[in-house]
């Protein structure tokens, strides 16, 4: 519900702070006080057109902020919202904000992060419905009149049911779709896959192959040039020449030296060691020489295989993938396509079975949804009637049309025919009203503007006030053209309704006002030369005297009259409890 709504430099607004309760609230206040003005700064906050008209005069920009709390069935739709942008705040409330700037610039906020006006307009309607101004009438969208019924019907597990057969159905269609595209072009591509698993497969690649291959192919063009350098160095290791020792005969000299050396000075013994070690190292160079000259390979053919083989990894890396895993990878993948293509008509077929199977059920679980729905809708008729009788529209008539729309590939009914279906069941609903004798029934949206319109609204919200979970509901013009007599039938019935919801009600009728649990009074001042509107909470006397002025001019006798309203009030109250 909403409990704070900051208003600050709009229209004639200066600046105005209020904070509301749960229940009925009225707002009372002569024709151009501002009452009219609060409304549109509420219409601006939930998404309506930001007008720089609405800046006030001499400021930069007008501003608009309510703090709604969150304790309804409400919560959990405007919780899915609000995660889904990212916007979460305190789980318990959700502060929406507008401005608009003198030079036209509109700033929309939601929990302090600025969006834009579409989603303030998604969120708003969760939260708030205004009914005088019609734009924000939620019962005037057929797109909610479903949801309205089938709360209403109290259809949730039916809904359930036929929704968890709806989303199979949807999956194995979407398996359908996939198969039949593959088999449409299967030749075409049973033909490219084959050649390109086949191509793969026939190469019998090797994780890491390549750079083997490299490293080989580098060993194969130098081994000349490698086997003249290990040469040189076994013979300046090893072999020596009549001018210059071995390089392993000077270092023996030099070891045997040492040793020598050593057991005079026994402290020169690891420089000895030492010697011994190099001379040993010496010999396994030697030996691994030897070795390496032996596996040089002088082998010309075997130089062409390796080249022609690393030209066939490279093409295929090109073709298939940056690197050998990633074609074997693919291969891998041609292959599976090629399976599933080969078994798609039988698996086709498997599944056309599986889904004739699928679309009876929805066909028998749509139909009972349909049924409920078509028994909801006559006692829903008959309970609005019964409303708008109360509220002086005895000749008013009430009803709900279903339409359905032929489909060949849609749900089998027993007369043979098919008809479209989506995740809500088969039927299109919209509520249809004849306010006035020898009227057709009409959509709601073509219905009379003005008092008439929120009279059926406030019907039509009395009949679903458990199905409806807009939790803050906002009447305007709601006494036009209705007497006192309707008057108090009207409060009593916007009382009945704030039990389930937050009610605001704009009114000139005394009648009407005294039935609220806070009263507002809106005045026009002028101060300096400036207009300014004031709201003040009115209980007790200063109440009295509002109710007074509005049955005329404040008297013994008016006065009096106002407090017998007042009495009559509560008794009916007490009477309903």
């Amino acid at each position: 519900m909403l409990t704070e709504l900051h208003i600050q430099n709009f229209a004639i607004i200066d600046k105005l702070d209020l904070r509301f309760d749960a229940g009925l609230i009225i707002l009372t206040g002569e024709t151009g006080a501002g009452k009219s003005i609060i409304l549109d700064a509420v219409v601006m906050l939930i998404g309506g057109k930001a007008d720089t008209t609405f800046v006030r005069t001499d400021s930069d920009a007008a501003f608009v902020e309510a703090v709604f709390q969150l304790s309804g069935p409400e919560k959990e739709a405007v919780h899915f919202i609000l995660n889904r942008e990212e916007l979460m705040d305190d789980p318990n409330y959700v502060t929406l904000m507008r401005e608009v700037r003198k030079e036209g610039r509109s700033v929309a906020r939601i929990n302090g992060r600025t969006v834009n006006v579409g989603l303030l307009k998604e969120l708003g309607a969760l939260l708030i419905d205004i009914h005088g101004q019609a734009e924000h009438l939620s019962l005037l969208d057929p797109r909610a009149h479903l949801g309205l019924l089938d709360r209403f019907a109290e259809v949730d597990q039916p809904l359930g049911d036929y929704r968890q057969t709806y989303h199979a159905l949807l999956n194995l269609r979407r398996e359908l779709t996939d198969l039949r595209k593959a088999q449409s072009d299967s030749d075409r591509r049973v033909e490219m896959l084959t050649y390109q698993a086949e191509e793969i497969e026939s190469a019998r690649l090797k994780t890491g192959e390549d750079e083997e291959l490299r490293k080989e192919r580098d060993r194969l063009a130098n081994a000349e040039s490698l086997a003249q350098n290990a040469q040189e160095a076994l013979a300046l290791l090893d072999e020596g020449s009549p001018e210059t020792p071995a390089a392993t005969d000077l270092v023996g000299q030099a070891a045997q030296a040492l040793a020598t050396l050593a057991k005079i000075d026994a402290g020169q013994a690891e420089l000895a060691s030492q010697a011994e070690l190099l001379l040993d190292t010496i010999s396994d160079v030697i030996h691994g020489l030897r070795d390496y000259l032996e596996e040089i390979e002088f082998n010309p053919k075997r130089l062409e295989d390796v080249e022609e083989r690393l030209d066939v990894l490279h093409s295929l890396t090109r073709k298939y993938g940056g690197n050998i895993p990633a074609v074997i990878a693919y291969g891998a993948d041609a292959r599976k396509q090629l399976e599933t293509i080969t078994g798609a008509a039988d698996r086709i077929n498997n599944l056309e079975m599986q889904e004739a199977k699928l679309l009876e059920k929805i066909a028998k679980q749509g139909g009972v949804l349909s049924e409920k729905r078509k028994s909801a809708a006559i006692k829903m008729g008959k309970g609005i009637e019964a409303e708008l009788n109360d509220l002086k529209m005895q000749s008013a008539r009430f009803g709900v049309d279903f339409q359905t729309k032929p489909d060949a590939n849609g749900a089998p009914l027993p007369d043979g025919t098919r008809i479209a279906f989506d995740q809500n069941g088969f039927d299109r609903v919209e509520f249809l009203i004849a306010p006035n004798p020898g009227e057709g029934l009409k959509p709601l949206a073509k219905i009379a503007s003005g008092g008439e319109t929120s009279r059926l609204m406030l019907g039509l919200k009395n009949v679903l006030a458990t199905a409806d979970q807009v939790p803050s509901l906002i009447f305007d013009e709601i006494d036009q053209g209705i007497g006192g007599r309707v008057g108090m039938v009207v409060g009593h019935k916007l009382w009945n309704l704030s039990r389930t919801h937050q009610v605001f009600c704009v009114t000139h009728l005394p009648q009407l006002a005294v039935f609220g649990d806070q009263h507002y009074q809106v005045q026009k001042l002028i101060d300096n030369g400036r207009t300014l509107t004031r709201v003040e909470s009115l209980d007790g006397d200063p109440r009295l005297l509002e109710l007074s002025q509005m049955l005329g001019e404040v008297g013994e006798g008016t006065l009096r009259s106002a407090h017998e309203l007042l009495q009559a009030a509560r008794q009916t109250i007490k009477s309903t409890k």
